[in-house]
This record gives C-alpha cells, sequence and structure tokens, in this order.
C-alpha cells in the first residue's frame, strides 16, 4: 500500500473496529518482517567485508533504486502511522489521562509503532484500567534501551530521556517514567525513575531492572508510560510505548528513540492468545516395549509450564489445566493439573496418560489442554490448545473440534511419526476454541 506524502493521513471512519483492527494485524506482521530484515542485514555487515556484496545481499541496491524511481511516494506503514499520530486525542476508543496511584493501575491498548520500523503493538495495559481520561494530548518521544544478562538472569531497560513531552500545568512538566512487565500490573512489576521538575525534555539515565528467565520474556509485554508528577492530586498521563519482548532482537542493545502514543481501549475479545504453554507428547504403541507391554497404544502429555498468563484483571492467578481425548468428553476423559496459586508462569509438572489407543485411531482423536483460572469457588477458562490432524472430521463426521492450528498439527502429527519419543512445544493459548 502506497500514498501520496501529501496525504498526511487515512480517513478509517468508515470501517468497523473488525475491519481496522485487521488492517493493524497485518500492518504489525509487515513491520515485524522488516524488523527481523534489520537484524539479517546487521549480521551481514559483520560478515561481510566486500561492499559489493553487501551491497547485493543485504538489499540496498534495491532500496536505492526504488528511492530514485518512487522518491514522492510514502509506504503504508507511514500513512497508517500519520492517521494514527494524528487523531484527536478525544477520538472514539482513544483516552488520555490521570493515574490513581493508590490503586489505579493503568493498562492499555494501543495501535503505535517504534519510529514505523519495528513493528505494531497494541497497548495491553487497557485492558485492567479505567478511569477519567482525556487531560492532554500526546506528544513528544521516548529513548531507552533493553538488555538481558544472562549471568543474573535480570531484564535491564535503560531509560535515558524523553523530548519535547506535552505540558500538563503551564507550560511545564515535573515528568517520571514508570514501566510494567506484562502481564504482571502488580507492584513487583512496577518501577519507576525519579520524576525531573519543570521540563519538557527530561534527562533520567537511569536503569530499571526485572528478575525474570529470558524463556518467560517471548510472553511479556513492557510498557513504559510517562507521567506528570502531581502533589496534591492525581499524576497525569503523558503517553507511553509498548514492547512485544517476543519480537525484540536481543543483539540490538543501543538507544531507540519511539513516539509516545496516547492509550486506546482494547476490548478483552480481541485478544487471541492469553500466554504460552509449554509441554512434552508422547506415543508408544501397543507392544512396543517388549513382553507384550503395554498392552494397548498410550498417549502420554507431560504439561510442564505455562508463561506470560493472561487473565481479565491482570496480574498473578491461581490456575490449573484439564485435559480430553476427543471424541471422549466424558468425566472419564477428563484429567486435570493441580492448582498453581498467584502465578503468571506456573510450573506444573504433571503428566497425563491415556490408553486404549491404536495408531489409526490418532488420526481421528483429538487432545484438548485447556487453562483455566480459579477464583474463590469459581473457575473459568482462559484459552486452549487443541493437539490433532485438523481435519475437521473424526470418523467420518464433521466436527468443530478438528480445528487446529497449524503449529498443533505440527506437534501431534511430529508424535504420530516418532513413536516413543517425546516431542516438546510451545504453543499459545488460544482463546477461539470452538465447541459443537
Amino acid at each position: 500500500m502506497e500514498g501520496k506524502q501529501g496525504d498526511s493521513s487515512l480517513d478509517l471512519s468508515h470501517l468497523t473496529e473488525e475491519e481496522q483492527t485487521s488492517i493493524l494485524q497485518v500492518v504489525q506482521r509487515d513491520l515485524e518482517l522488516r524488523r527481523r530484515d534489520e537484524g539479517r542485514v546487521r549480521t551481514l555487515e559483520q560478515r561481510e567485508t566486500n561492499p559489493t556484496h553487501l551491497r547485493f545481499l543485504s538489499g540496498a541496491w534495491f532500496s536505492e533504486e526504488r528511492s530514485k524511481r518512487h522518491h514522492n511516494w510514502m509506504s503504508g506503514c507511514d500513512l497508517v502511522h500519520s492517521t494514527i499520530r494524528h487523531r484527536k486525542t478525544k477520538s472514539r476508543g482513544q483516552f488520555s489521562g490521570h493515574e490513581e496511584e493508590n490503586g489505579g493501575l493503568v493498562v492499555m491498548t494501543e495501535t503505535k509503532l517504534i519510529n514505523c520500523n519495528i513493528y505494531l503493538s497494541g497497548s495491553m495495559m487497557s485492558l485492567f484500567s479505567s478511569g477519567d481520561f482525556g487531560v492532554v494530548e500526546v506528544r513528544g518521544r521516548i529513548q531507552y534501551s533493553l538488555a538481558y544478562d544472562n549471568q543474573k538472569e535480570e531484564l535491564q531497560v535503560k531509560v535515558y530521556r524523553c523530548e519535547d513531552i506535552a505540558a500538563a500545568r503551564k507550560n511545564r512538566s515535573d515528568p517520571y517514567v514508570k514501566t510494567y512487565l506484562l502481564p504482571d500490573k502488580s507492584n513487583h512489576s512496577k518501577k519507576k525513575t525519579s520524576v525531573k521538575k519543570k521540563t519538557l525534555n527530561p534527562v533520567y539515565d537511569q536503569t530499571l531492572r526485572y528478575k525474570v528467565r529470558i524463556g518467560e520474556l517471548r510472553s511479556r509485554t513492557l510498557n513504559l508510560s510517562v507521567w506528570h508528577a502531581e502533589p496534591l492530586g492525581r499524576n497525569v498521563f503523558l503517553g507511553e510505548v509498548e514492547v512485544a519482548l517476543a519480537l525484540w532482537d536481543w543483539t540490538c542493545t543501543q538507544p531507540l528513540w519511539q513516539d509516545l502514543q496516547p492509550r486506546v481501549y482494547l476490548s478483552p475479545d480481541s485478544i487471541s492468545s492469553r500466554g504460552n504453554i509449554m509441554f512434552s507428547i508422547k506415543f508408544i504403541p501397543e507392544g512396543y516395549e517388549g513382553g507384550g507391554l503395554p498392552l494397548t497404544g498410550e498417549v502420554h502429555i507431560w504439561l510442564r509450564e505455562a508463561q506470560g498468563l493472561l487473565s481479565n484483571k491482570g496480574g498473578a492467578v491461581d490456575s490449573f489445566v484439564r485435559s480430553y481425548i476427543l471424541p471422549d468428553a466424558s468425566r472419564q476423559s477428563s484429567q486435570k493439573t493441580r492448582v498453581v496459586k498467584r502465578s503468571i508462569s506456573p510450573t506444573y509438572n504433571h503428566t497425563m496418560v491415556y490408553d486404549g489407543f491404536h495408531t489409526s485411531d490418532l488420526r481421528e482423536a483429538c487432545a484438548e489442554l485447556t487453562v483455566w483460572q480459579r477464583e474463590g469457588l469459581k473457575t473459568h477458562v482462559l484459552g486452549g490448545i487443541r493437539l490433532s490432524c485438523g481435519t475437521g472430521q473424526s470418523y467420518g463426521e464433521a466436527v468443530s473440534w478438528m480445528d487446529s492450528t497449524e503449529e498443533e498439527v505440527a506437534a501431534w502429527m511430529s508424535m504420530i511419526e516418532n513413536p516413543n519419543h517425546w516431542i516438546d512445544a510451545t504453543l499459545p493459548i488460544r482463546t477461539n476454541l470452538c465447541s459443537d
């Protein structure tokens, strides 16, 4: 998608929210691919000493030719970004405002870009927040860098400075930067810089640290928000950025500038994944172990852990996993793990064993694993996965639960094709499980 530079924005008002979301998802994928290519080029620059070869392998020659032919055009990414940046603060679904320090944790969902060169991301913080927004129009940018210390198992977020931020009070602000490692919005996850008085261009040079395993980072989102500190009232929201750490290039440790964004409401119904689940599966055919054992084929499901569980309220949850081997949805088919309390990344370390299988049965069956949250005496499902061949049919009948994704099919087929071997997988806990 391309547009002339004179057109600084697109009119998307005639589209439904679902259509606008679809457009943003496409742009997000485009920017993710751009960022991966930047990492590839960075590696080439370190290895390739011949400038001519580097120009060819990196694709620089194509960029040069394109700039000659289309110098009056802007990319679709820039056009969408321009549209988002020039929306009025009080337009539908957007909010920009106050934070209540003693309770109102602002967790927001917004579509935003990192200098239009990295990716588009929604603001997860809006899922957990409500309040009186619309005080100042967001402007300016923030400079930060990310690094991970493997020895200390520590994420290091260095906040350098902000530039040209909004004035909260009579041409001045007393700004500070606050971070959360979402979906954890607890006080344990909240970090802050110092407050800089009477400036729209604060310099911090402070490092905020999180103790977190590197394997958990792919299910986490870093939220950095800028606030004006109001001693006798509620602090004023000045803008935010969010970084999906699953997409971050950890070889990049240089400071990065990113435009501050207003907060836009994200509906919980639009969330496609509630975290990741790590597991291993194995099929042992009848008599495979010798001596006629096992008597029938067995499917072993080793549930290891979940990562970055996202509840409707955010923060740590009490959770467990329940399993069925469909089409048998009876109580006899149901197995579940113990409840792991108050954890965003719970370790279950539980193995389910199902017997009575022939190899041919596996192509007609589906292992459904659902993650549940317990709140007092109530439980509700967060999401799950379905491991099957994804054919849409079972024993000749059309069924809705044979709806496995490509990743889920790949794990199941690998188990079938490699009997008596553990198949390791990490899959997103999806929220769109169909049911009959």
